[in-house]
């Protein structure tokens, strides 16, 4: 898969991609992810890509022609178009289930909009799909960026070293991941649960999904109209229910 994120910051953008598994699945060839200067697209010699906004108000905009040539050119370098998406707290905002779907596509382009955002004529003229990453307003696009690739990436096959690393993790099955222990067995008087020290795999994958059903239950109940639950599944939320 191929993914390119469109940005002012591609220093910002590259240092984070080229760490930990990112960084390795990057190496080993399991993903290609590229950093694209929406500036070098200016026609100012002083490469300014922004202008004060029509009608007044506070800080710049983003001018149309260099995000417009940027994307363009990148079609054309890779001979079709990517899905491009803008990241924009006015997006919708997104979803594993929506991170599963990109990660099935060959080649995704991430716009990031900075300072009051972008010249909303180059939107119309691109229709990208808009994604925002929560109800809240940041300095720029490159974080919610570096978060959708990051999330997508990791869905790809070879990045992570079992797909039990994400299909258990909270999310992937509209479930909130159960608690993890490691060692110390006991810590400041608190101790792992037995279960998980008895070696009895089936007792220690029933007290999984039974944390994880709990967790989600008083933590995000909304996300349990999307789970695949079993009949167990069910009569263990009615008791949960029952004892309310």
């Amino acid at each position: 898969m191929r993914i390119d994120i469109l940005t002012l910051f591609t220093d910002m953008c590259d240092t984070v991609m080229s760490e930990s598994i990112i960084g390795r699945a990057r190496k080993n060839g399991k993903v290609e992810i590229n950093c694209i200067d929406i500036r070098d697209y200016s026609y100012d010699k002083h490469r300014h890509v922004d202008d004060k906004p029509y009608g007044g108000g506070m800080g710049m905009v983003m001018a149309p022609q260099p995000i417009f040539d940027c994307y363009n050119d990148l079609c054309n370098k890779i001979g079709k178009k990517p899905h491009l998406i803008y990241l924009t707290p006015q997006g919708k905002t997104l979803t594993q289930e929506r991170v599963k779907e990109l990660a099935r596509l060959d080649n995704i382009a991430l716009l990031c909009g900075h300072y009051e955002g972008i010249d909303e004529r180059v939107i119309e003229e691109l229709e990208p799909e808009e994604i925002s990453i929560g109800d809240y307003v940041l300095t720029g696009g490159e974080l919610p960026a570096l978060i959708v690739a990051d999330a997508v990436s990791r869905m790809l096959p070879g990045v992570l070293s079992d797909d039990e690393c994400f299909t258990e993790e909270s999310h992937y099955n509209s479930l909130l991941e159960y608690p993890q222990y490691t060692h110390p067995a006991s810590w400041n008087g608190r101790d792992v649960p037995e279960v998980l020290l008895s070696g009895h795999h089936a007792n220690v994958d029933k007290w999984r999904r039974e944390r994880s059903l709990e967790r989600t239950f008083y933590r995000r109940p909304d996300m349990l109209k999307n789970a695949e639950l079993t009949r167990e599944d069910k009569k263990f939320l009615e008791n949960l229910k029952s004892a309310e």
